[in-house]
């Protein structure tokens, strides 16, 4: 039997689609209308949006710990969190965890490596862009980076915030979107990192200036993989 996944959700049309993503997804892999047990478990986003206004990431561990246990406790065998941003508590999760991750940025890093490209945008939340979360995956990965102008982050960061968290979807923000991508291709990158897991809601390869790296799918399509292998994840993975 598949390994039960468990999700530690932020915003609902992240892990909306996540969810979605393994049920689809996994229905191709183990048989119609087949797919993992999955355990989903996500406080308040003002809860974290709290803590992320003031910078406070032991805060926002404290949070997706509290969402791990009760995951473990629901029968979850490792878990994933359909959210960019706050990987940044990471290395304050991992170590009391009482189950392991799949890393986002990890995932996303070693699929653009397998598919060759060599130079990324990176695109999501202000806190997500002025991370080390992306660069560090990628760098590890043997990939360069490029993050948005200050000006671009601003934008892409209200968009994500003030309507796409919301399920409000407009024109302009694909548009928004797309003259951001088309910068960081004429900066040399060959693909973009979908670094808000509600971005692939109105950017996708058929859209995009450059290929995209849909991070939310991308971490959807690994889970099922770890849970379909029986593998069990190493509890040093950050």
């Amino acid at each position: 039997m598949p390994r039960p996944i468990g999700i530690v959700a932020c915003s609902s049309e992240g892990a909306a689609l996540c969810y979605r993503t393994l049920c689809t997804e996994g229905a191709r892999m183990l048989g119609p209308h087949a797919h993992p047990e999955v355990c989903l478990h996500g406080h308040s986003l003002a809860d974290y949006v709290q803590c992320l206004e003031r910078g406070d990431w032991p805060g926002v561990a404290e949070l997706m710990l509290a969402s791990a246990h009760k995951l473990a406790r629901a029968g979850a065998d490792f878990l994933i969190c359909p959210d960019n941003t706050i990987h940044q508590a990471m290395p304050l999760v991992v170590p009391t965890s009482p189950l392991p991750w799949l890393h986002i940025a990890e995932v996303v890093a070693g699929q653009a490596a397998q598919r060759g490209w060599r130079r990324i945008g990176i695109t999501g939340t202000r806190w997500l862009v002025d991370s080390n979360v992306y660069p560090q995956a990628l760098e590890a990965a043997g990939l360069s980076w490029v993050r948005p102008t200050s000006d671009e982050r601003d934008e892409t960061h209200r968009i994500i915030m003030e309507e796409l968290v919301c399920g409000v979807f407009k024109p302009e923000a694909v548009t928004a979107f797309q003259r951001v991508v088309a910068r960081m291709k004429d900066e040399g990158c060959d693909a973009v990192v979908l670094g808000c897991t509600e971005i692939p809601l109105i950017l996708d390869d058929g859209n995009s200036p450059l290929p995209t790296l849909d991070s939310t799918r991308l971490l959807a399509r690994a889970a099922l993989q770890r849970a379909a292998s029986g593998t069990a994840i190493p509890a040093a993975v950050t």
